[in-house]
């Protein structure tokens, strides 16, 4: 009887630990973009179970993010590669794997006599992201290379929020704003012009390959630990946005994440999410962050990437 007792408790026992699954633990900012797809990756994983369990923990900024992060409080969260960069520098396994290719424009109201980065000149010139913004390290490098304008010593800068930027240039405070993608998407549902985005700086720089902007960010050592279970969520959150893309349906059952009412702007909205999604990410693309680096480094006389002349080795994430 005791014999048989055991048996039964020795199977309860590896059943148990059977069904026991990884959890991974992926920090979420508030109100962020990440967040609208989370309730479409959760339900396709009650549909379908995983081998992972997803653990949203919530942070309140950007800042708030990484320091869980470092910290171990979470697993993943969704930052840039610069970053990922900086931090191999100094000795620590972070590394990156592409989320999204959205990159923010430089926007002008529908009358403004503002057509080119000439123009800007002597212009009150509204900057979401302070002066080590990449979009405006960028955007200094493409006036210097291709009409040899020193843009940030002709124009008047306002460095603000994104909110308060598009607040500014509503007010006629600023006259033009080089903000965030989604903010520039309700501008440009409201008539405001699009003078040029981050793809076509980038184009303008001879860099004609898509560049992941932002990416999910985790420890390479744990990583290795858990790559098959990685490649698991990676395409659980391709196919949440590919369906967020495809279904009106799912769109309209996240539309109050977004935090936008009208219409007009939730169009404008979901079809710059949309271009944003990754199409590609092989060695072209990783070569052409490569180049991005290098303006970077030298726009920024270092401030952004550190001393390091050279993307880190390791800051893009590879399978096994």
């Amino acid at each position: 009887m005791k014999m048989i007792f055991l048996l039964l408790s020795l199977l309860l026992s590896t059943n148990s630990l059977a069904e026991e699954k990884t959890v991974i633990r992926i920090g979420v900012q508030s109100g962020g973009t990440v967040e609208w797809e989370l309730p479409v990756l959760q339900e396709a994983l009650r549909a379908k179970p995983a081998d992972f369990e997803l653990e949203i923990k919530h942070v309140a900024n950007v800042e708030a993010g990484k320091a869980a992060l470092q910290s171990g409080a979470v697993d993943i969260i969704v930052s840039d590669w610069i970053w990922v960069s900086s931090l191999r520098e100094k000795g620590a396994d972070f590394t990156f794997y592409p989320y999204a290719d959205t990159s923010g424009a430089l926007v002008v109201p529908s009358d403004s006599g503002i057509h080119s980065l000439s123009d800007l000149k002597g212009k009150r010139l509204g900057i979401a992201g302070g002066e080590l913004d990449k979009n405006w390290l960028l955007l200094q490098a493409l006036a210097s290379q291709q009409q040899e304008i020193d843009i940030d010593s002709t124009v008047e800068k306002v460095f603000s929020t994104p909110p308060l930027i598009n607040e500014q240039i509503k007010q006629g405070r600023i006259d033009a704003a080089l903000t965030y993608w989604h903010f520039a998407a309700r501008l440009e549902a409201e008539g405001y012009r699009t003078i040029i985005d981050g793809r076509s700086i980038l184009q303008g720089l001879g860099i004609q390959e898509a560049v992941a902007n932002l990416g999910y960010v985790f420890k390479q050592s744990w990583a290795d630990q858990h790559s098959q279970l990685l490649k698991q969520f990676f395409d659980a959150g391709k196919q949440a946005r590919q369906t967020l893309c495809s279904s009106d349906a799912a769109w309209q059952k996240i539309r109050p994440l977004t935090k936008v009412e009208d219409d007009l702007s939730q169009k404008h909205l979901r079809q710059s999410y949309c271009a944003g999604n990754i199409e590609h990410w092989g060695e072209a693309e990783q070569k052409a962050a490569e180049k991005v680096y290098v303006l970077l480094h030298k726009q920024s006389k270092q401030a952004l990437t550190g001393k390091s002349e050279q993307l880190q080795t390791g800051t893009f994430w590879k399978f096994n």
